[in-house]
């Protein structure tokens, strides 16, 4: 097949130079001292990122959110590295290193604030007065670290129980179940832990309404069909309206992040398959991604294209899997049966593509595990002429049944400015008429060579959530048809000593080429020291892998910024004013899964 997209001129999107933004910083607050991150720390993404003393903080988060013309209005994540088993460390490196990562949608750009904190002094002032969303951050950071950040309204544990003993992510902490004594819990330890479980709605943040009116609460889940998954909420209610909200999460955790700092680069791949259990190979791209980048891996055309169609099929796979849920979280029980045909017929090909259905563990660092099978061609334009069909059937099925207009339109809304305090992304951003979307904004892996639109709502409540993603589908299918068309010759996967599997084709003839191959499969690539952080347009919105490598064969430090777990944090300002049944219809227009929460 001729191919007629040019990879080859395609070229991610970059970051604007940092002078610029370091001046008008300093400008408006002559007296802060930020100090760009030398070379030899090796930032190999385009995120302009600074030093600063902890004391500083405040000053320049009232810069970056009020002072700026066009501000820093969104926290897209925080957190946290210690640094005391670290080799390749530099001077402003202590004890722990706290990162904050920030972005402005109004000039398309993010900036890093990096804060070294002693053992000593493990403290430093919250920032959730500027960025709301930036509470749970701070509460995980905590609980993973124990840095205290001081006058934060509610910090306790947020992903280990309250009773857990330790902070998880310090190097000190155990790794692995047999680095630990065996499991007990005698009778005096049982009773503790079920004491701990009582609910008390003072500890919990909620307050009273008024002096003539008591606590009434409602406890939802963390077994409940409406929740999709371990979590629970805790409502408290005036007869049938929601006053206020707490969402307890944590009940999935597995220390998806821990697990990366003891498995080499690639055997790390299928964890990440769990994290959007729903979203498959998506999971893996912006890790691949974030590797390669520091690896300087430049991956093949064929690789990319492969890359971005099975990502699209995944986000048509879990779109389907929304669709019929929410449909049947209003009452419409029909429409998940016919959805879920439509997700075997695609499952069919990812099996005949990778071996594999839901978790496919397909990408590799440079590409992907093997090429495409003969016929793949027929499997996947019977699709592209199938499914438009089925979506409008379901049109008329689905949204425009006046039943779940009525009860989704006008409820669960919220402005695009409180989407972006919030720090919401993907459909639930874009459900609010703003059109941000990272394969148009900042196209990564060869998007920006393929013709397709941003579906927008109006009103950012749960039907439009809903449309955002029904359309999203559609557009999925024309870049899926764009790949079936124009797909590029060539390899799989790059020719580089540090993909995965290496290249065996000399293994045989001499043994320097044995020996490093031997090493590379049993042992895992080794990858140059530095840090990176990559994102991409996934199922549910923008997930992120910020990667710390000390030259090893493992990580040092893996973070991943999930899109749901921001999403949960919005519940209470979007539930108070709801009956309980809306809630049901809240939760399922958000679309999100809690191993994307907990990890």
């Amino acid at each position: 097949m001729t191919a007629t997209i040019n990879m080859k001129a395609s070229k991610d999107w970059q970051m604007q130079q940092p002078v610029p933004l370091l001046d008008e910083i300093i400008a408006l607050s002559p007296t802060l001292n930020l100090q760009p991150v030398t070379a030899a720390e090796n930032i190999c993404d385009e995120v302009p990122s600074y030093w600063l003393a902890k004391s500083q903080l405040i000053k320049l988060a009232q810069v970056l959110k009020q002072e700026l013309s066009k501000p820093f209005d969104m926290c897209f994540d925080i957190t946290a590295i210690d640094e005391s088993e670290r080799q390749q460390r530099s001077a402003n490196r202590q004890a722990f290193t706290l990162s904050y990562h920030l972005r402005s949608y109004q000039r398309n750009q993010d900036i890093r604030i990096k804060i070294a904190l002693t053992e000593a002094d493990k403290t430093i002032e919250s920032v959730c007065g500027f960025w709301p969303n930036a509470n749970w951050y701070e509460r995980e950071v905590w609980d993973m670290f124990g840095i205290v950040f001081q006058n934060h309204p509610y910090l306790t544990r947020i992903l280990m129980p309250s009773t857990w003993q330790g902070h998880p992510l310090l190097k000190s902490h155990p790794a692995r179940a047999t680095e630990m004594d065996p499991f007990t819990l005698p009778p005096h330890q049982q009773d503790k832990e079920q004491a701990a479980l009582q609910f008390n709605p003072e500890h919990w943040g909620m307050k009273r309404q008024s002096k003539d009116s008591d606590f009434m609460f409602l406890n939802l889940g963390p077994n409940h069909p409406s929740v999709h998954g371990a979590f629970r909420i805790v409502l408290q209610m005036e007869g049938e309206e929601i006053v206020d909200c707490v969402p307890d999460i944590g009940y999935h955790h597995r220390g998806a992040e821990k697990m990366g700092e003891r498995q080499s680069w690639h055997s790390y791949i299928p964890y990440t398959d769990r994290i959007d259990y729903l979203g498959g190979v998506m999971n893996n791209f912006p890790y691949v991604m974030a590797v390669e980048k520091l690896a300087g891996i430049t991956v093949p055309d064929r690789a990319k294209v492969i890359r971005i169609m099975t990502a699209e099929m995944f986000r048509i796979l879990s779109h389907l899997l929304f669709y019929g849920t929410f449909a049947q979280d209003i009452g419409a029980l029909s429409p998940i049966f016919y959805m879920f045909v439509d997700r075997e017929k695609l499952f069919g090909i990812i099996e005949a593509f990778t071996g594999a259905r839901m978790h496919p563990s397909w990408f590799r660092i440079g590409g992907v595990a093997q090429d495409l099978p003969k016929g793949w061609q027929a499997l996947v334009q019977d699709y592209v002429n199938y499914l438009p069909k089925r979506l409008d059937e379901y049109e008329k099925m689905v949204m425009q049944n006046t039943i779940l207009q009525r009860r989704t339109k006008g409820i669960g809304a919220y402005s695009t400015q409180e989407a972006i305090d919030w720090g919401v992304t993907g459909p639930g951003l874009r459900a609010t008429g703003f059109s941000w979307d990272l394969r148009k904004q900042r196209p990564y892996a060869g998007y920006d060579q393929f013709d397709f639109e941003v579906p927008l709502g109006h009103n950012g409540d749960c039907y439009d959530r809903c449309r955002v993603r029904v359309e999203e589908m559609r557009q999925s299918i024309r870049i899926i048809e764009q790949c079936l068309n124009n797909m590029p010759e060539g390899p799989y996967k790059a020719e580089h000593p540090q993909t995965t599997p290496p290249l065996k084709d000399r293994t045989m003839r001499d043994i320097d080429s044995l020996i490093p191959h031997f090493l590379n499969v049993s042992w895992g690539p080794v990858i140059p020291a530095g840090e990176v952080s990559i994102s991409v347009e996934a199922t549910k919105g923008i997930m992120a892998y910020h990667l710390f490598s000390d030259g090893s064969t493992m990580s040092y430090r893996t973070r991943i910024r999930t899109p749901s777990f921001a999403h949960l944090q919005m519940l209470p300002l979007i539930s108070k004013g709801q009956m309980v049944a809306d809630l049901i219809a809240t939760l399922g227009s958000i679309d999100y899964v809690m191993a994307d929460v907990d990890r």
